[in-house]
């Protein structure tokens, strides 16, 4: 054997929820198992010197900032480190609806309704000690929502949250300085090491040779040198994008790979509240309006600091960025989160990589009003005022912000994306599938995806406990399977 050739039992592609969830069901049964990530491994005590701005650029694919082209241009946020993107999100951990999986199982997707799933996602849960989070001493956003929820009798929950001694330091999504948020860099990867298995951090993954039905080499680049994986097994969790655009480079799966990304997509709204609110001292996402959860849309606290706020007030005058900073301790602002029917579509153009494109439907447009609308009430009722929409306006009653929902286009809104799914969905190919109930590309026997790519549709709400439970149960059935089959 060359240096340049590893044999393997079990190789897995990528290190976030799902690469993680994998790696360490594999290793726990026995198996030789190595774990290949694009980005680098930032240790925690180098994520807790860094800046924000520092780990922005560590931790990020592109800085946080890869384009969906489309009307809006979307920022899309996702991880690139070892953890991936669950070193950089909110710690949000929600079971899938039990709704949400007997639709997927009636459109061709059965086997993982909640009584298959609940064993793996309890497991999860208790990995990751977690706990539904209460606001800490600055989280007065939290509370101010809870409270006008609970005079407009709508529906809110404390958020779950994966945490274990959340020190409230508002760091979240540019990587915990504590080490509180139980990523997978500080969880299951490690106990994936200590049973053998082996991180490999920037190593990319080009190509997967194969022969129409099995993988047969795994072709890769480490700091320039080129690597030859000789693997009996591949778990495919690269991300929602990263997978399908592996696919496609690889001649697998046709044109299904990338081909109808499902989003969610979010848009903040700056409140100045009369009193002192704090923000800047809390914690992200620690409540969150589930009213119109049916309806796909969600609220909750976001995070907020000097450099937040000025990005989620990007498309207002300077002038306001000023007037907003200078009361900081009066601000808060809301994430409001919507799952939109609409899709992305990705390209793959030579010389470039991934080019992604999305369009929003009326329906989508017309729901993006009415979060709007939604949002505007709840800060109201909660004593904003003023509101920041995610357009250059100033809004001050009720009637004006209805009037906002009503004559703006959301086409030219500031929206953003930290969730894609379904790029590789399962389900039969008549209706789009890409892979099959156990992960695999439709035609391929040893190849099994076990990230958000593969999921049926869009969750929702926060996909990571969704994407673990998924990977867990996938590992699981092949595990069980006896060996070469």
């Amino acid at each position: 054997m060359t240096r340049d050739t590893i044999h393997c039992d079990a190789l897995v592609i990528g290190s976030g929820a799902g690469g993680g969830a994998a790696a360490l069901e594999l290793a726990g049964a026995g198996r030789e198992v190595r774990v290949l990530e694009e980005g680098p491994l930032v240790p925690q005590e180098r994520i807790t010197r860094a800046s924000p701005a520092e780990n922005l650029r560590l931790l990020y694919r592109q800085g946080g900032l890869v384009p969906i082209h489309g009307a809006p241009t979307i920022p899309f946020g996702e991880g690139r480190c070892v953890g991936g993107t669950t070193v950089v999100n909110g710690g949000l951990f929600w079971r899938p609806p039990d709704h949400l999986l007997e639709h997927w199982a009636s459109t061709g997707v059965d086997g993982f309704r909640a009584h298959h799933l609940a064993p793996h996602l309890a497991e999860a849960e208790r990995r990751l000690g977690v706990i539904d989070q209460p606001p800490g001493r600055g989280n007065h956003d939290s509370v101010l929502l809870a409270q006008a929820a609970d005079r407009l009798g709508w529906r809110w929950a404390p958020a779950r949250r994966a945490v274990r001694g959340c020190r409230h330091a508002n760091r979240c999504v540019t990587g915990c300085p504590t080490g509180a948020k139980q990523s997978m860099l500080v969880t299951y990867l490690p106990a994936a090491e200590r049973l053998a298995a082996v991180i490999e951090p920037d190593t990319r993954v080009l190509r997967l040779e194969h022969d129409g039905t099995r993988v047969t080499v795994v072709h890769a680049l480490h700091h320039g040198r080129r690597l030859r994986y000789l693997p009996q097994t591949v778990f495919l969790a690269a991300g929602p994008i990263g997978s399908p655009l592996l696919l496609r480079r690889s001649a697998i799966g046709g044109r299904g790979p990338g081909r109808a990304i499902a989003l969610h997509v979010n848009f903040r709204t700056v409140a100045r509240f009369r009193e002192p609110v704090r923000a800047t001292e809390g914690t992200i996402f620690t409540a969150q309006l589930q009213e119109f959860a049916d309806q796909g849309v969600r609220v909750m606290p976001g995070n907020l600091t000097p450099g937040s706020l000025a990005a989620a007030l990007a498309a207002h005058p300077a002038g306001t960025v000023d007037r907003m900073l200078s009361h900081l301790d009066h601000l808060a602002v809301y994430t409001t989160q919507v799952s939109v029917q609409g899709t992305a579509r990705l390209l793959a153009v030579p010389g470039l990589g991934a080019l992604l494109r999305h369009h929003l439907t009326d329906a989508d447009r017309d729901l993006l009003r009415t979060a709007f609308r939604h949002t505007a009430d709840l800060l109201l009722t909660a004593g904003a005022v003023e509101l920041l929409p995610p357009a250059p306006a100033a809004l001050t009653t009720p009637a004006q912000a209805a009037d906002f929902a009503l004559r703006t286009r959301p086409e030219t809104w500031d929206l953003i994306s930290v969730h894609a799914m379904a790029s590789c969905r399962m389900g039969p190919p008549a209706h789009g599938g890409v892979c099959d109930t156990h992960g695999r590309p439709h035609g391929f026997t040893n190849l099994h995806l076990c990230d958000a790519s593969v999921l049926p549709g869009a969750t929702g709400i926060s996909p990571q406990e969704t994407i673990m439970g998924f990977s867990h149960l996938l590992t699981a059935r092949y595990l069980d399977r006896p060996t070469g089959t």
